[in-house]
């Protein structure tokens, strides 16, 4: 009876490693197919055109930094620039106007506040191709066409209403006997909010402020259509290298990589807050 067991022990541990072991591989090859087209444009970003265009394409090649140089001297740095002080002012526009708006509807909730969050997710469903025309024509009036703080209001209204949705779960994270003690000990709201609740929810603030930092540093629509010469963003380079004479893939991809390397970078720093900030509130 004991060798038995020990037999079908044996078989389900040899089961579970093969499920595993299965689950793994799949990982791997699922990771692999979803970063690919990142790796390509890397490698490409480092050939000469005549050899982005070969067929089949070149895996060995003597990579050149001829490319990355032509971006940066064409022009590249103003258009990092714009985009660098767009992406950092809406950001913390955000953050400073949902991070209020964000407590008041989760931890001190008054009537008609369901209303309040679906007049904000509303925001979200109108076209923004339906709206390009009357901001057109009141950016043009105003004086704001073609300059950063067009594209600052425009990008802060964009994700204020995305922002406050994720901010509320994440305040309604913190535990009430928590704000309750603050309360007895005599804490006012401001100390309440930076010493009490900020810390709970600090991880949920940075994976928001990471998807509003992605969102505005890849917006196009916005900014190929309100900027023309001095306040356009990386989005508007890229499409400097669709010309009628055809696509310029190694340029392309050096341009292209280099408008990645900063929300990467930020990614990569950031990647631990918005892991625990995304999952927040996941398991009850």
């Amino acid at each position: 009876m004991t060798t038995a067991v020990s037999e079908v022990s044996a078989v389900s541990g040899r089961k579970r490693r093969y499920g595993a072991g299965s689950l793994t591989v799949v990982t791997w090859i699922v990771a692999i197919l979803f970063v690919f087209p990142l790796l390509w444009m890397i490698l490409t970003a480092f050939k000469q055109e005549s050899d982005a265009y070969t067929d089949p394409p070149k895996l060995f090649f003597s990579p050149t930094f001829d490319q990355i140089s032509g971006v940066l001297k064409g022009g590249f740095l103003p258009y990092l620039a714009n985009s660098a002080f767009v992406t950092v002012v809406s950001t913390l526009l955000v953050l400073l106007l949902g991070i209020p708006a964000a407590y008041a509807l989760s931890l001190a909730p008054v009537k008609k506040t369901k209303n309040a969050l679906s007049f904000f997710l509303s925001t979200k469903m109108l076209p923004i191709v339906a709206a390009i025309i009357p901001l057109y024509v009141i950016s043009q009036n105003t004086n704001l066409l073609d300059t950063v703080w067009a594209l600052i209001i425009l990008y802060t209204s964009m994700n204020l209403p995305l922002a406050i949705w994720m901010m509320r779960s994440f305040f309604l994270e913190v535990p009430g006997e928590m704000i309750e003690a603050a309360h007895i000990d005599g804490a006012n709201l401001p100390t309440l909010l930076r010493k009490i609740i900020m810390p709970v929810v600090a991880p949920g603030i940075a994976a928001t402020a990471l998807i509003c930092v992605i969102f505005s540093w890849t917006e196009f629509f916005y900014a190929v259509n309100l900027t023309a010469a001095r306040a356009g963003t990386v989005p508007v380079f890229l499409v400097g290298f669709i010309t009628s004479e055809g696509l310029y893939w190694a340029q392309l991809s050096a341009a292209a990589l280099l408008a990645s390397l900063p929300v990467m970078i930020v990614g990569w720093f950031a990647q631990n807050h918005l892991v625990r900030g995304l999952s927040m509130g996941a398991v009850k």
